[in-house]
């Protein structure tokens, strides 16, 4: 064990009690706020105006969170994770309160690209701490808890939010942050003592700025695509140069400077590179499936909102269930069994999914939606473990930050993806139509399922990996 873990001495359980309570309440809000907004979108349109920006509101706060997250990750390892957190939590409260006291919606898109800056912090260094405090098999059911959060916060989103623009007004959304944030903040000042050896540290100001800008220009042109601009404008092509030549760059400053970013010995690593490149792909199909089986019960079938609604809340409970279950069971049956279970299990859905007719009964994919959320569960926590025990202390929130990005950007590039395959399906809006963009997309999401079930297989065998697991 790395001198600059934190402590796990006798008499220092409470400690560590207190501060896992305290990175739930953290990670919490940053999921929480993901899904609540969106129930208060007509009321922020009809109080601010701007329509025709509201979709910014959305992604402006994607795009500030991936640039942000393997950043702060490598700070957390160059300075330690208790400052790192704080700042991230810090800087997202302080911006909630500024997105509650909006008065346009310029202002209101601003504040969540700061929002979006704190919350890079929030996620990736929970999880690096969480690796950091439990060893061993308490790990794995630790990351399968904290994991649980993003789905728990995918039920309670519309719920709270809906309570609170009904009875007070959209603006407690944010408010309701301050609070909790307060908790996480005292408990994790109060009760996590890391030791951590100051010494003089170089920061890759050049790798940050080219990533920035590689990244930023990326996102842009695949949130952009489609929407605000034809995927064949000049403006998106022009962004697509210069993400390529601003990431090319990118590897160039890494390869040379004495303190990188993001090492590029984390892609000499099988293991990383199979977890990340899976989580590209499985995280694509989650974010399809939740985008269009909605759209597939409500528009084919003529089923309500509300029904669509409980339908994907299947996926919502399988995939904690099942993020419990690997990771208290993967110490015991091997992590890769329960990854190429897990991604068998989505392949599943894959296939059924494209089996699927106009009348195709509603359980079907309530069924369908239950067996992809318990895949991404049995694959997605191991993965996040595996990460973690293949790397040291020093690289471990670089390592776990760098798997939170791929799998970010793997939704993005697959609503951009999934979004092409349904407009070139759509000429005059028919039903028809729409039911083979659809199918089209299903076919898409068979085939990255495919894709990283082929992926997962080159993982170590069982027995290399309970080696790994045990550091």
């Amino acid at each position: 064990m790395e001198r600059n873990e934190p402590e796990r001495q006798p008499g220092k359980e409470t400690n560590r009690k207190m501060v896992t309570l305290g990175l739930l309440a953290a990670l919490f809000i940053g999921a929480l706020d993901v899904t609540v907004v969106s129930t208060a979108t007509p009321h922020m349109i009809e109080e601010l105006s701007g329509l025709s920006m509201i979709t910014w509101v959305f992604s402006i706060y994607t795009l500030t969170t991936c640039v942000a997250t393997p950043i702060f990750g490598k700070l957390a390892d160059l300075y330690g994770r208790k400052s790192v957190f704080i700042t991230g939590l810090v800087i997202f409260v302080l911006a909630s309160v500024l997105c509650g006291m909006a008065e346009s919606m310029v202002g209101l898109i601003w504040f969540r690209a700061l929002q979006g800056i704190g919350a890079g912090a929030l996620t990736p260094v929970t999880f690096t701490i969480i690796g950091d405090l439990f060893p061993g098999e308490e790990r794995g059911r630790m990351q399968g808890l904290f994991a649980s959060v993003w789905s728990v916060a995918g039920l309670l989103g519309p719920l709270v939010g809906g309570y609170f623009v009904d009875y007070l007004s959209w603006r407690w959304i944010f408010y309701m942050n301050i609070p909790i944030g307060i908790v996480s903040l005292v408990l994790v000042l109060g009760f996590m003592h890391e030791r951590f050896e100051k010494q003089r540290k170089r920061i890759d100001y050049a790798g940050a700025a080219a990533f920035t800008l590689g990244i930023s220009a990326l996102l842009y042109a695949l949130l952009s695509g489609g929407e605000s601009l034809p995927w064949n404008s000049p403006v998106i092509w022009l962004l697509f140069g210069v993400a390529a030549v601003a990431l090319l760059v990118f590897v160039r400053i890494e390869s040379r400077v004495e303190e990188p970013m993001i090492p590029l010995d984390l892609f000499r690593n099988g293991v990383m590179n199979v977890s990340n490149l899976s989580g590209f792909l499985a995280f694509s199909i989650s974010t399809g499936t939740t985008i269009y089986a909605p759209m597939w019960i409500q528009t084919l079938l003529g089923y309500s909102a509300t029904s669509s609604g409980l339908m994907v809340m299947s996926m919502s409970i399988a995939w904690p269930i099942a993020s419990n279950l690997a990771g208290k069971l993967m110490y015991r049956s091997g992590a890769k069994k329960f990854i190429v279970f897990g991604s068998l299990l989505v392949l599943l859905g894959g296939i059924w999914l494209m089996s699927l007719h106009i009348e195709s009964p509603f359980w079907s994919m309530t069924a369908i939606l239950t067996i992809i959320g318990f895949g991404m569960g049995c694959l997605s926590t191991p993965q996040t473990v595996l990460i973690q025990s293949v790397v040291g202390w020093e690289l471990r929130g670089t390592a776990t930050s760098t798997n939170s990005l791929m799998r970010s950007l793997g939704q993005t590039v697959g609503v951009a993806i999934f979004g092409v395959l349904f407009n070139s399906h759509l000429i005059t809006h028919t039903k028809a139509e729409m039911a083979s963009g659809m199918q089209a997309v299903f076919a898409a999401i068979f085939v990255i399922a495919l894709l990283n079930l082929a992926t997962v297989m080159f993982l170590p065998s069982s027995r290399k990996m309970a080696a790994m697991q045990k550091s």
